[in-house]
């Protein structure tokens, strides 16, 4: 039987865990950026990492959610936010074939839904329009620009990082 390290659910689990607390991590030390009706939220860079492991996307997920609630965000925002995320991860991963192309499932997933969280939970006064291009600019700069520049440095090393499986 052939043992495989790189495609183990132990392993799995840990990549996803790790992404969900590096996820947390930064969303807490910009905290008063994270949040709001204009936020950049400079953990979305990780949001690229499905191109190299499908562990990202319950790690995102996961770390979405955590970040949300620890962060105090109403409880539409840990949902509905988090739901986000999980619909960009998978989109990226659909995408993994396109380095390029990866970016654009998380900016648009949270450009369509996160506005409609900021009116409902919040009861921000924004017009949908103003909040949608709020998101997108920090999702633009999160994910387009900044994740981006990780997905460069991390796909010199991703033989190293993420074994066998990666893209």
């Amino acid at each position: 039987m052939k043992n495989n390290a790189t495609n183990s659910p132990v392993l799995t689990l840990v990549y996803g865990a790790a992404i969900a607390a590096i996820y947390v991590v930064l969303t807490m030390v910009f905290l008063p950026i994270s949040f709001g009706p204009i936020q950049f939220r400079i953990s979305e860079l990780l949001c690229v990492l499905p191109y190299f492991t499908p562990a990202a996307i319950p790690g995102l997920f996961i770390g979405c959610l955590l970040a949300n609630f620890l962060g105090g965000a109403a409880a539409l925002d840990v949902i509905f936010g988090s739901i986000a995320t999980l619909i960009g991860a998978v989109g990226s991963y659909l995408l993994r074939k396109n380095r390029y192309l990866v970016s654009v499932p998380p900016i648009l997933a949270n450009m369509i839904i996160v506005p409609w969280v900021l009116r409902f939970a919040y009861g921000s006064e924004d017009m949908i329009w103003f909040s949608t291009i709020t998101v997108g600019i920090g999702e633009i700069l999160a994910i387009g620009i900044l994740g981006q520049i990780l997905l460069s440095v991390l796909i010199r090393y991703q033989h190293v990082i993420f074994g066998k499986a990666a893209a």
